[in-house]
């Protein structure tokens, strides 16, 4: 529990922030400069580890899931009893309305905690940085995702774009390449080839390295620097698995290589600004945010600067865009954190927290919970509550005094 809470008598008890993503699941408590875990999105089930987060499953399956991981955070991780804390899930727009409303239902039916509320990564990552507009990028496991946040930290939903590209489609590949070109050296021979990957060995960046020095010069001329130098990564305390530079150089190329539609992570940032209002692109343009797993891995970001500027001169972009000025953030975070610790930054404003967090009794009486892209659903009494007037962060969000 966080420090001191039990010498504090009279106080609500902080929320539970929990950042629930395709990888990895960041869980800790409200206030803190990070999370207390970080650990797979996954639990075992027959000897099997199973991924939690899944769409493409039945609901009853996936509630299974859901209540044994969930499980697993409470009564393993943060050791707290579930119907004492608010919950904030940091969860991304385009999450599927069947995956919340299933681990709605878990939270408020199993472990039948006080109130859950759900928290856009991308508004809880500009939280972290006390901005109001700016360009957010999050590049995850399973996709890239660009959302801008406009003045008074609006999303622009019409201008989205996304690509299934991130940590995964590089892991697919650097197995594919590790099995065909490297080599194995155990007691019994050299030369061997692999037979299995472990996974864990695919996230390990020392296997990675941008050419993140590219100019534009050598960029218009194509051609490339020497590749880094072969990696003698150990397995097991007893191979050693030879891993080419040019693996290392190239795995992670495929992120800036356009596909049949010129589409790329690179042209992701400036298709959203071309497609945002002409008065925005400025400002977005000069306030990006880089948030996800991926954008961990070394030299992501210089590299990615280098592809915007090289792909701004393009005719495409360049009768579009005025602007030619893209600076970066830096969070108070890291990438994979950064949404999280956002989250837990909401989490500690107990009054706002508490209006704008659905209740166990609002979803007992409803059975579901407000989404934003259903109307029919009646929004909880205490956002509108009579006689009171809203906090300040109510007043911006759905009024237009200044």
């Amino acid at each position: 529990m966080p420090l001191f809470e039990g010498l504090v008598g009279g106080g609500e008890k902080t929320a539970v922030v929990v950042d629930l993503g395709a990888a990895y699941t960041k869980c800790g408590f409200a206030g803190e400069t990070g999370p207390r875990f970080i650990i797979p999105s996954e639990c075992l089930s027959l000897s099997q580890a199973v991924r939690v987060v899944q769409y493409n499953i039945n609901t009853e399956e996936l509630y299974s899931i859901l209540k044994e991981f969930v499980h697993l955070l409470y009564f393993r991780h943060l050791l707290v009893n579930p119907r004492d804390r608010r919950v904030v899930i940091v969860e991304s727009v385009l999450c599927p309305s069947h995956f919340r409303e299933t681990l709605s239902r878990v939270f408020f039916k199993h472990f039948e905690v006080p109130s859950v509320l759900f928290a856009p990564s991308h508004l809880m990552s500009v939280m972290t940085l006390g901005i109001q507009s700016a360009l957010v990028m999050d590049c995850g496991y399973t996709e890239t995702l660009v959302l801008p946040e406009s003045f008074n930290c609006v999303p622009i939903l019409s201008v989205w774009e996304a690509l299934p590209m991130g940590g995964k489609a590089i892991h697919r590949e650097l197995h594919s390449l590790l099995s065909e070109q490297c080599t194995l050296d155990t007691d019994s021979g050299t030369g061997l080839s692999l037979p299995t990957i472990p996974s864990e060995m695919l996230s390990d960046s020392k296997l990675y390295e941008f050419a993140s020095f590219f100019s534009e010069k050598i960029i218009n001329i194509r051609k490339r620097p020497a590749p880094p130098q072969d990696v003698e990564y150990p397995l097991d305390g007893q191979k050693i698995l030879y891993v080419k530079g040019s693996i290392r150089d190239s795995v992670a190329e495929m992120l800036f290589e356009q596909d049949n539609e010129e589409k790329s992570i690179a042209t992701l940032l400036l298709d959203t600004l071309v497609k945002c209002p002409i008065d925005t692109r400025k400002v977005l343009s000069e306030n990006l945010v880089i948030i996800g797993g991926t954008a961990m891995l070394p030299g992501f970001l210089h590299r990615l600067l280098t592809e915007i500027r090289s792909l701004v001169e393009k005719p495409k972009y360049h009768d579009a865009l005025a602007t030619k000025s893209f600076r970066f953030h830096s969070p108070p975070a890291k990438p994979n954190c950064t949404a999280w610790l956002g989250g837990a930054i909401f989490g500690a404003l107990q009054d706002i927290l508490g209006s704008r967090s659905v209740s166990r009794d609002y979803y007992s009486q409803t059975g579901r919970i407000p989404d934003w892209c259903c109307l029919s659903i009646p929004l909880p009494d205490s956002v509108y509550e009579a006689g009171k007037t809203p906090p300040p962060l109510m007043k911006r969000a759905f009024s237009t005094e200044k």
